[in-house]
């Protein structure tokens, strides 16, 4: 998942310290918080540690106003997960003195760590979104509930769409999502989808046999409204999956992890 920089000048201290260089004056001052947020560390207070960072950034960058979601001890001894806002992860230690930008693995069980926690804060409401402006398939008893927000032209989308024509039990909720700076004929193709008679066969025969539908002619549409709507919601890319439980997941997965995460996500 794509993580937005807040600021260039803020997320650029790669594993550097995030403090100004003391001065002769202030040196004493400094010696005096860095043992105080020392002991905050040691103590494990992370009421303690969340002001040492917060103060630590205000610090370094005043001009950014800063400011802190949260702060939760990451996987790695010494070392917190801090959320800023809107939706940034970095990883500081508990002074406040060095930053880290960048994903978090965990190897063992070859997980990103940062995605994850990336896809909890970007979590939307899913009963919220408009169903009837959405292109609904079927699949045997429909009891796995998805959205996706695709492109008629993306080919991630259509391979997408090929292992979901091998899926059962699935109900699926297509978004119309045309990216004209990637695919110039994008916005038409998906109007001319959805003014078919009957769209959902229109839908599937183009992504999963390149089968074009006859012209018809150009009828009221939500295209333009649902471009509105996954811009609002940050997505910048397809095909974007949304599960019933809000968790929002970008690209093509095969078939058997995309049943997984169906039956991981639906609440």
């Amino acid at each position: 998942m794509r993580i937005k920089l807040i600021t260039t000048i803020l997320f650029t201290c790669v594993l550097s310290a995030c403090q100004p260089q003391a001065t002769t004056e202030n040196s004493k001052n400094n010696a005096a918080s860095a043992t105080n947020a020392a002991k905050a560390v040691a103590s494990g207070d992370m009421a303690g540690v969340k002001k040492n960072i917060q103060a630590a950034l205000e610090k370094a960058y005043p001009e950014q106003k800063v400011q802190i979601k949260s702060v939760d001890a990451a996987p790695i001894a010494g070392l917190y997960e801090v959320v800023v806002f809107p939706n940034q992860v970095v990883y500081m230690d508990g002074t406040g003195q060095y930053m880290f930008v960048g994903n978090l693995l965990d190897v063992k069980t070859q997980t990103n760590l940062t995605e994850e926690k990336m896809a909890d804060l970007n979590r939307i409401d899913y009963k919220a979104l408009p169903f009837d402006s959405a292109i609904k398939e079927v699949r045997g008893n429909g009891q796995y509930k998805v959205a996706v927000f695709s492109d008629p032209d993306c080919p991630f989308c259509k391979k997408l769409e090929h292992e979901i024509a091998q899926m059962t039990d699935v109900t699926i909720y297509t978004f119309l999502m045309p990216i004209d700076s990637l695919h110039p004929q994008a916005t038409a193709k998906s109007i001319q989808l959805w003014c078919q008679p009957n769209r959902t066969e229109a839908w599937t025969k183009w992504m999963r046999e390149g089968v074009s539908p006859a012209q018809v002619a150009e009828c009221a549409n939500p295209v333009a409204e649902l471009t509105k709507l996954a811009e609002s919601f940050g997505f910048n890319g397809t095909p974007t999956i949304v599960y019933p439980n809000g968790k929002v997941q970008s690209g093509y997965m095969p078939k058997a992890d995309f049943e997984a995460a169906l039956k991981k996500n639906q609440s």
